[in-house]
């Protein structure tokens, strides 16, 4: 089944109200550096996922968490005033494991040439185990005169 298109639109204008807002700032320090990835709604358009990153550490990422959390009804009341749904869908801001996967992916990489690295090192140095061409090949003519 497809996604509903007045989802999606509903979706992205919520992307562009919270992103907006937070641009201009909030009034609470523990907010860092945060950056909207995505906003999904529910088919019904009563419950907004809204997934973030934090460019920091592990303890501005928890400090933006709280801090998003307690201006959740805020953002809310900004969401309401800016779409024209009869409804404001309740908010629900979930972190995003975009970098950490990046990270992992990258690792996972880098492992992967070393050990291409390393078998290209191996393939360098080694020899034939019988002749270099082991195929059986047809004698030629002039084999065969002289037999």
């Amino acid at each position: 089944m497809g996604e509903n298109p007045r989802a999606r639109r509903l979706a992205d204008r919520i992307k562009q109200i919270i992103a907006t807002r937070l641009d201009k700032g909030l009034r609470d320090p523990r907010l860092g550096f945060v950056t909207i990835t995505d906003v999904r709604v529910t088919g019904d358009l009563q419950h907004a996922s809204i997934f973030y990153t934090v460019y920091g550490t592990d303890e501005e990422r928890s400090d933006s968490a709280k801090a998003l959390e307690s201006a959740k009804g805020m953002l809310r009341s900004e969401v309401g005033r800016g779409i024209t749904a009869r409804i404001t869908p309740s908010l629900e801001f979930i972190a995003d494991a975009i970098p950490e996967n990046a990270q992992h992916i990258e690792d996972l990489l880098t492992e992967a040439r070393e050990r291409d690295s390393a078998v290209a090192g191996l393939a360098a140095s080694s020899t034939y185990a019988g002749d270099e061409d082991p195929y059986v090949k047809p004698r030629d003519d002039e084999d065969d005169e002289s037999s």
